[in-house]
C-alpha cells in the first residue's frame, strides 16, 4: 500500500517542515509514503472562503485516482486513539487499498465537492490547530500507528 499526506500550502516554519521530514522518513521503513504538497491559491485577498475552498478542492481532486481511499482530516470527522488509529490503518492495509490518501485542507476546510469523494473523516481533536501544524502531529500519529502495529517500544500505554 502506498500512504500519502495531501497538504496545501508549504509551511513557513522550518522546524514545522523538518518534523514531518522526519516522520516520512521513519513511515517510509514500513510502506511506501509520500507528502504532496499543493500550491496556495493565489490571490486569497480577493476570493471569497468559498471560492478558495474551491479553489483548493479542484486541486485536491486532480491529485486523486479511482480506487484510492481518500481521507479528510476534519473537525467533525471521527476521533481516534493511538491504537484505534493503527487498528483503522490496519482495516485500509488489509482491505487492499493501494493508495491511502490522507487529505490536511487549507484554513477554510474543504470544498463540497471533496467531502462528496472522500471515503473518511478522521479528527485529531476538537481543539484547534492550525493546519501547517497539524503536518507534524499527523505524520507523527502515523509513524507511531506502525509502531504500533510492529509492537515496536516507541508507544506506552
Amino acid at each position: 500500500m502506498t500512504l500519502e499526506l495531501i497538504v496545501i500550502g508549504k509551511t513557513d516554519s522550518k522546524e514545522v517542515a523538518a518534523l514531518v521530514e522526519l516522520y516520512a522518513r521513519r513511515v517510509n521503513f514500513y510502506c511506501k509514503f509520500a507528502v504532496t504538497t499543493l500550491p496556495d491559491v493565489r490571490n486569497t485577498k480577493s476570493l471569497t472562503v468559498k471560492q478558495q475552498r474551491t479553489a483548493e478542492g479542484e486541486a485536491i481532486l486532480r491529485q486523486l485516482t479511482d480506487g484510492d481511499f481518500v481521507t479528510l482530516l476534519d473537525e467533525h470527522g471521527t476521533e481516534y486513539r493511538s491504537v484505534e488509529f493503527a487498528l483503522w490503518l490496519q482495516k485500509r492495509m488489509n482491505s487492499g487499498v493501494k493508495r491511502l490518501i490522507m487529505v490536511i485542507g487549507g484554513p477554510y476546510g474543504f470544498s463540497e465537492e471533496v467531502y462528496a469523494r472522500a471515503d473518511a473523516k478522521l479528527s485529531l481533536s476538537r481543539m484547534t490547530f492550525s493546519h501547517q501544524i497539524v503536518r507534524a502531529i499527523f505524520a507523527e500519529q502515523i509513524y507511531r500507528a506502525f509502531t504500533i502495529l510492529n509492537n515496536e517500544p516507541y508507544h506506552h500505554e
